[in-house]
């Protein structure tokens, strides 16, 4: 006889992809740090010239944040990627199992949309990648720009394509179980084509060309619209479902998945928003950007309330998180807080700041920034802590017997 030790993620799931999602959007809060405390007056976004500058000629604290925001996003950008490598190689086996026959005949077909979500999550990581540490990138960026379409349309298409083979077996032939529909699971489609769309709407934002910033804001419009439709009626479908049975305890984490879906549409607005000023003459003032960030941000602490009362109601952490169980839907648990923390980032400087209601770098500038940056904190907790029990090694090992 030997001991064979088996982790969690050994039994694989496709929402481990969102332990890389996870990983993704904590590289984008660290992000934040250079997008809206380093200047970059030539562009849009900031580059590795701008912040070496900024660098040489900063304080001492100054140089500390950017070692710091640079040193993040330098771990979690890696750490993305290996966990969505790792992910990809799992998909295939995993499809030809009992298991996944079993999955893609019912409810949770739609997790496999995290694979396209996960996908397009890594371009946004490797293009923040490049802004950060390639010397020159933006001198061919405009070369790169149509490249991103292309990719992001492609993982579009795949995405499409899943959800379309899902609605055609649920409505052509029926065998959505609505009873088990006892969360927002179906929510996942949603967030994975609104990631597409934010990622379609980057070059709206940053192009010089007025024809690749129209396709841009066309192309990303398109599967804005395509997430707030699916998102609408899985929400009806699921709150139905969970007022006549309840909430499906492991799913409860998937009742923050608006938290997400709301930044990432709201960031896709924004980019929207500032290649139709610069290329077609739409021209929002600092007022109208306030007010949309902050219906955004309504809407997303309504939700987190909403969906920590009932995980609390369910004793979810106390099981999953702290607890001797494991479930791999809690790595769903971490989108939302890193959500909420990039939106305050833009809340606070593009909403706040920008109308003039507070002054950048003041007092209530660093407090509320505070309430970002402990946000971010926790998640980063999270993810170490569901990292280990997830891929660390199992505290029950097995008899097995020897091969």
């Amino acid at each position: 006889m030997q001991m064979k030790s088996m982790r969690p993620a050994d039994t694989w799931s496709p929402l481990y992809f969102l332990a890389s999602v996870g990983a993704g959007g904590l590289a984008v809060t660290f992000f934040m740090y250079l997008m809206f405390w380093v200047p970059h007056p030539s562009q849009p976004v900031p580059v590795f010239e701008d912040i070496i500058g900024f660098f040489a000629a900063g304080s001492g604290l100054q140089k500390a944040l950017v070692v710091l925001a640079m040193s993040g996003i330098a771990v979690f950008g890696a750490m993305n990627l290996y966990l969505l490598v790792w992910n990809l190689r799992q998909v295939g086996g995993f499809l030809a199992t009992e298991r996944g026959l079993s999955l893609i005949g019912s409810n949770a077909q739609t997790q496999m949309m995290a694979m396209p979500l996960g996908l397009a999550m890594s371009v946004n990581v490797c293009f923040i990648l490049g802004m950060v540490f390639v010397p020159g990138l933006w001198s061919v960026v405009e070369y790169l720009f149509p490249a991103a379409l292309l990719a992001f349309a492609a993982i579009g298409v795949l995405a499409l394509r899943q959800m379309g083979a899902f609605l055609s077996r649920v409505i052509g032939s029926g065998g959505f179980d609505c009873q088990a529909n006892n969360s927002f699971a179906q929510l996942l489609p949603a967030f994975s084509l609104s990631m597409v769309g934010v990622g379609l709407s980057a070059p709206g934002a940053m192009s010089t060309t007025a024809l690749t910033a129209g396709l841009s804001i066309i192309f990303s419009t398109f599967f804005l619209v395509a997430a707030v439709v699916i998102a609408a009626v899985a929400m009806v479908l699921g709150i139905r479902s969970m007022m006549e049975n309840g909430v499906a305890v492991e799913q409860s984490p998937t009742l923050l998945i608006v938290v997400p879906l709301m930044t990432v549409l709201g960031i896709l607005m924004i980019r929207q928003d500032h290649g139709l000023h610069s290329h077609f003459a739409g021209h929002t003032g600092s007022g109208d950007m306030l007010v949309m960030l902050s219906r955004i941000l309504s809407i997303e602490v309504l939700f987190l309330l909403f969906g920590l009362t009932v995980l609390r109601a369910t004793g979810y952490i106390r099981r999953f998180v702290t607890g001797s169980e494991t479930s791999v839907g809690s790595y769903a648990l971490i989108c939302p807080g890193v959500a909420l923390a990039v939106m305050l980032h833009f809340w606070i400087n593009k909403g706040l700041v920008g109308a003039g209601l507070i002054a950048k770098f003041g007092l209530a500038y660093w407090g509320l920034t505070a309430v970002a940056l402990a946000s971010q904190l926790a998640m980063i907790a999270l993810l170490l802590v569901l990292n280990r029990r997830h891929f660390g090694q199992s505290r029950h090992a097995a008899h097995m017997p020897a091969e």
